[in-house]
């Protein structure tokens, strides 16, 4: 079940950065554009490199209220058709959670063991021998994943999958960021969650925390496909670790990093510092081919910035290590002027315009989600439109497509939350909220965002990225390339 060796991958870093600040300005903003492509191998000295060491670890939710409408038989052949696809060779763990942690696979619970017939069809067993039972405690199942990790000693891909049917009801907030804290730059953890009793930003903060991506599976009947394409995009990952290394110069000093595409991300609360300089190090995650933007905002010390003058705010890197680990892309300075002209604002950049304005959607979309969570219709009703407002300003038909799916048409005409709304599209809809899709996309224009489409839950027949036939009309991702099947439109 192996797969050929791998090429390594060849980044590039770009930055935007209006340079132009008017005299009252207070900060600095920049967008860093990172592409990593696969390296030709037929380039001189750029032969292949063999794929790297990788760990997996598969988290089941065996909570009690998965025994309900055959949650945990789908949920096992689930896990048991990711346990196929595993390449031989891999290190990997199955673990049962619910207000504990049990490592069902491998029996003795010390440390991931080496995929390989034998071992995938005792996991498999094992895993059908799984019962429901208790409540959940998701930060007790993420910090068995961090021991289990650790116990593997893989100085490559560490990557776990975790999919909840409830709510994380056996911890507090403080301690679950506790267990987050200890895992963030240790794995990456793809998060999914089934039915609608989960809240939303638990899978948003444990997606953000540890550089995964979050997802609703409402039909448990999808989650097998959602599984076999999450482990092919994790046999993707090329570069285990990718950080940032930001350092100022004296007049700046950072404010706050995000991460802009394809997923919306705050990285602030992540920064290492370095052991030798003022350098910081932002952990990005582990790489597979692809594109993501991180917008860094700077604040500036204006009682002794001069006017007039060329600065140099900071030099931005790319390391595959934090620390003084090697470059993966040359450093890119970054350089501003303060203008002595009092009046009149500075040019509006059109890309950090874009960007905030894909945060405030994201923002009106969760603001809906709360306000019918609490009840307040009105209130609700008003931030879907303005949602699909910015959806059909931005050009985001996918986004206006999701936003429509919940919407009808009120009394006085206009578009207004259907009143037969669920819980789990609302979360659903929070959930993807902080899908931006990619800084390169081609806006095509959306739909009049007071039509209403006719079957709305209709999806592609074929994948955007691949163009491989869909399981079915409303797969949410392509089992042929691993990708979702609307995060690069939306």
């Amino acid at each position: 079940m192996g797969d050929a060796p791998r090429a390594a991958l060849d980044f590039t870093m770009e930055l935007h950065a209006p340079g132009d600040l008017s005299r009252a300005a207070e900060r600095a903003d920049a967008l860093v554009t990172v592409h990593a492509r696969p390296r030709d191998p037929t380039a001189p000295g750029a032969g292949p490199g063999a794929a790297p060491a990788t760990a997996e670890i598969l988290l089941m939710d065996r909570s009690l209220s998965m025994s309900g409408a055959g949650r945990l038989d789908e949920a096992r052949r689930a896990v048991c058709a990711a346990i196929d696809t595993l390449r031989d060779g891999t290190l990997f763990a199955v673990v049962a959670g619910d207000h504990e942690a049990t490592v069902v696979h491998p029996p003795d619970g010390r440390a991931p063991v080496p995929a390989d017939e034998t071992a995938r069809r005792e996991a498999k067993a094992a895993v059908h021998a799984v019962r429901a039972q208790g409540g959940t405690r998701i930060g007790a199942w993420l910090e068995c994943a961090r021991r289990l990790f650790d116990a593997a000693a893989v100085d490559g891909v560490r990557h776990a999958v975790l999919y909840t049917d409830g709510k994380d009801e056996h911890e507090t907030r403080e301690q679950l960021d506790a267990v987050l804290d200890a895992c963030t730059d240790r794995f990456t953890c793809d998060v999914r969650g089934l039915g609608g009793d989960w809240e939303y930003r638990e899978l948003h903060r444990i997606a953000e925390a540890l550089h995964g991506s979050s997802e609703a599976v409402i039909d448990i009947a999808d989650l097998t496909a959602d599984f076999r394409a999450l482990m092919h995009a994790a046999r993707q990952v090329v570069v285990p670790h990718v950080y940032l290394g930001l350092r100022c110069s004296e007049l700046f000093t950072l404010d706050r990093i995000r991460q802009t595409a394809p997923v919306e991300a705050d990285l602030t609360g992540r920064l290492l510092p370095s052991a030798t300089d003022d350098t910081v190090h932002i952990p990005l995650g582990a790489w597979s081919p692809g594109l993501r933007q991180y917008q860094i905002t700077l604040r500036l010390d204006r009682a002794r910035a001069p006017l007039d003058t060329d600065l140099r705010a900071a030099w931005i890197a790319l390391h595959a290590e934090a620390g003084d680990g090697p470059e993966l892309a040359p450093t890119v300075p970054m350089d501003v002027r303060r203008r002595s002209i009092p009046s009149g604002p500075a040019t509006a950049s059109p890309e950090l315009t874009r960007v905030e304005r894909m945060r405030a959607l994201g923002t009106a979309i969760r603001a809906c989600t709360d306000a019918y969570a609490a009840g307040d219709l009105a209130r609700a009703d008003q931030e879907l439109r303005a949602a699909l407002g910015l959806a059909e300003e931005l050009g985001r038909p996918q986004k206006a497509a999701e936003l429509r799916a919940v919407a009808e048409r009120g009394p006085d005409g206009r578009l207004v939350l259907r009143r037969t709304v669920t819980r789990a599209e609302m979360q659903r809809l929070a959930l993807d909220s902080t899908r931006t899709g990619y800084p390169d996309d081609s806006p095509t224009g959306a739909a009049p965002v007071d039509s209403v489409a006719s079957d709305p839950l209709d999806g592609p027949a074929r994948c955007p990225h691949c163009r491989a036939a869909l399981p079915t009309p409303r797969a949410r991702f392509c089992e042929e390339c691993g990708k979702s099947v609307d995060g690069g439109g939306a």
